[in-house]
């Protein structure tokens, strides 16, 4: 099913999944109210509360007009405080079981072998009679007063579970069906009260004993019936949770939907090159905002790397250019005039052809070494810095090149032993090669890190050319094979490993080691 799903799923835009969203939760409790059965459940217990109300001024009135009863006194029950009966709803439609109707007035006598109802009761009943009509008209309830056996005009009721609870002093309330119900409503099938009825009975006490019990019932009231009388508070709570809705909808659109689909617009120019990502909306959310800075930070560094790489292709082809047209060049001279030549001669033309093949071999060397570093992420290794720096100055000192370390011992740094001696050492090399008689490797904390300063006494970097000592290939040594890689080299690795390096100002060169 799930794999079904995926196959059919429909493309729906954002606002449409947060307008539904909001709408199937809006519309849950509408729902329930009527799915449960909450609200035709409230309409059960409506009826319920208005019989009970009425059992009691009716067995009062009856308690008062029974002649054996004592003027001026009524007790309406016997099972609550004080002699005082105030029984709490029970009725609930999911639980409460639906009885078979009501037994026939003629099986109830049948069951009462003939007997007939007490004289007070027949007498209490003729007094009542007019209070029993008016409240029938009025409430559409259907009233019988019973004697204390339970038998009423038309036989016993004795059998019934409600009027039994009634004779021994407890009111009670049961549900059952209702034979005379035929729908009205064409969906009134939905409604599960409605073909049944609420019968409430309810005991008369006169002189602390039941003397007789009042029974009445009536249907409840329609569910379709209830919402149709109910129409202009249901359609105002409709508009309501609608004008909601679409309020909260263009709050979550101008939070979510709209900046997302702008910043899916600027991507696409940024990607084509013709755009940047705009500044996030100011009422797109904390993470949407967040999401903007993120991609601006990306595009950024998509546009630098771009620039990057035109320029290191334009730079690699200058750089490849030379060589090539020198050996070119060279094999063209010996092709058309070598038998001419002189062995002189054509020694020097393949000397400068296999100067210029070495050169190449260097370049894609230190192209490799570059891409390398580039492509590095660095790793968690621990190096001893004073420990490397003393094995680089052993390995770079010659003659007529004195290096001094002045590095405390047990100064560690995260980064592998085998970069930082790479570092150190192309740092040294250039020294040397700058003419320099003597280096200094000067290493100490710094917060955190740990700082290595790489100093020499040549005659430094001329200012105009500071600004470009880490680009790729620019090189003041190009006539004496340098290449210009060696200083990018040692900054992509250190940045791989979360360091950096950086030229100060000085009276020779001086670089500055930054490691974590």
């Amino acid at each position: 099913m799930k794999s079904w799903a995926k196959r059919h799923w429909p493309r729906l835009r954002l606002r449409t999944i947060l307008f539904a969203t909001l709408f199937v939760v809006a519309a849950l409790p509408g729902v329930g109210a009527v799915g449960l059965r909450v609200y035709e459940n409230t309409l059960v217990r409506q009826t319920e509360a208005e019989l009970v109300a009425q059992g009691a001024v009716l067995a009062a009135t009856a308690a008062l007009l029974w002649p054996a009863a004592p003027p001026g006194r009524v007790v309406a029950g016997l099972s609550g405080p004080d002699g005082h009966d105030a029984p709490d709803s029970g009725i609930d439609l999911s639980t409460t079981p639906i009885l078979p109707e009501r037994p026939a007035a003629a099986a109830a006598a049948a069951a009462a072998a003939g007997a007939g109802m007490a004289a007070d009761a027949v007498a209490a009943a003729r007094r009542l009679a007019p209070v029993a009509t008016a409240t029938r008209a009025e409430t559409l309830a259907a009233i019988t007063l019973l004697d204390r056996a339970g038998i009423g005009p038309d036989g016993s009721y004795a059998a019934l579970p409600e009027v039994a609870a009634a004779l021994h002093g407890r009111s009670a309330t049961v549900l059952r069906r209702n034979g005379a119900y035929r729908a009205v409503y064409r969906f009134e099938w939905l409604s599960r009260a409605a073909a049944i009825r609420v019968h409430h009975a309810r005991p008369i006490v006169v002189n602390g004993r039941v003397v007789g019990v009042l029974l009445l019932s009536r249907s409840a009231r329609a569910l379709f019936k209830g919402l149709y009388e109910d129409r202009g508070k249901i359609a105002l709570g409709i508009v309501l949770i609608f004008g909601t809705l679409v309020l909260l909808s263009g709050l979550l659109s101008r939070g979510i939907a709209r900046p997302i689909e702008a910043l899916g617009a600027a991507t696409r120019a940024v990607a084509s090159g013709r755009g940047e990502v705009p500044p996030a909306p100011a009422t797109a959310a904390i993470e949407i905002q967040g999401l903007y800075a993120d991609f601006a930070i990306m595009a950024d560094a998509i546009e630098r790397r771009s620039r990057y790489l035109r320029d290191f292709a334009h730079a690699v082809s200058h750089e490849f250019k030379t060589p090539l047209a020198g050996i070119r060049g060279a094999l063209e001279l010996l092709a058309e005039h070598g038998d001419t030549m002189s062995p002189d001669e054509r020694h020097r033309f393949l000397a400068n052809a296999d100067a210029d093949a070495d050169r190449l071999a260097l370049l894609v060397t230190r192209l490799l070494d570059l891409a390398r570093a580039d492509m590095g992420t660095g790793g968690d290794g621990q190096a001893d810095v004073a420990a490397v720096a003393h094995r680089v100055a052993d390995a770079e000192r010659g003659a007529g090149f004195a290096i001094e370390v002045a590095v405390p011992a047990g100064l560690s740094a995260r980064i592998d032993a085998a970069t930082l001696e790479a570092v150190l050492a192309g740092l040294l090399a250039n020294s040397r090669q700058a003419g320099a008689a003597s280096a200094t490797i000067v290493a100490a904390r710094e917060g955190a890190g740990v700082a290595v300063r790489v100093s020499d006494t040549g005659p430094g970097i001329p200012m105009a050319d500071r600004g470009r000592v880490f680009e790729p290939f620019f090189t003041t040594r190009r006539t004496t094979g340098g290449t210009g890689l060696g200083l990018p080299i040692a900054a992509s690795l250190l940045d791989a490993h979360g360091g950096s390096l950086v030229l100060e100002q000085g009276a020779g060169a001086v670089f500055l080691v930054r490691l974590r």
